[in-house]
C-alpha cells in the first residue's frame, strides 16, 4: 500500500461500489457493474482508505478514467489528486501516451482539479449525463 491507496481487482467490487454510492448517490454503479468492468484485463483501479476510488482502462497508447470519486466527508483534502496521480502513473506503465476523461460541465471543483493536474479541454459531449447535462472531454499527454 502506498499512502493509503491500494490497487484493486474484481474481488473488491463491494468496497468500490460502497465508495461510489457515497460519492454519487443514485447515479452510482453497482458492485455487479464494477465487476463487469474488472472482468477485462484492460481495466484497473485504486481504492483509498480515506474513502476514494478510481477506475480506468488502458488500450494501446490511450487510457481513460472511467470514474473517480471521494466520499463527501473526505473531499477537498487531496484524496482525489492522489488517486489521479496513481492512475496517471499506472497508465504510463501500461504504455498510454494520452489519458482522457469526461467531467460534468457544471462540476467546477473537479474541473479545477483536472486543470491543476495538466488536463486540457478537447471536446464536449452534449447531454452525456442526461438532458441539458453536458460533459467536457479532457485530455492529458503522458509523454512529457
Amino acid at each position: 500500500m502506498t499512502g493509503g491507496i491500494v490497487a484493486v481487482s474484481g474481488v473488491q467490487c463491494e468496497a468500490m461500489a460502497a465508495v461510489h454510492r457515497a460519492a454519487f448517490g443514485a447515479e452510482a454503479w453497482s458492485a455487479r457493474e464494477i465487476a463487469t468492468l474488472f472482468a477485462t484485463p484492460l481495466v484497473f483501479g485504486f481504492l483509498s482508505e480515506a474513502g476514494g476510488m478510481v477506475m480506468a482502462r488502458a488500450v494501446a497508447d490511450e487510457a481513460e478514467i472511467l470514474t473517480i470519486g471521494v466520499v463527501p466527508a473526505m473531499r477537498r483534502q487531496g484524496h482525489a489528486r492522489r488517486l489521479l496521480d496513481r492512475v496517471i502513473a499506472e497508465a504510463r506503465c501500461r504504455g498510454a501516451a494520452t489519458l482522457f476523461l469526461e467531467v460534468a460541465a457544471g462540476n467546477a471543483a473537479a474541473r479545477a482539479l483536472y486543470r491543476s493536474a495538466g488536463f486540457e479541454e478537447c471536446g464536449v459531449r452534449a447531454d452525456y449525463y442526461g438532458a441539458g447535462r453536458d460533459a467536457v472531454v479532457l485530455r492529458r499527454l503522458l509523454c512529457e
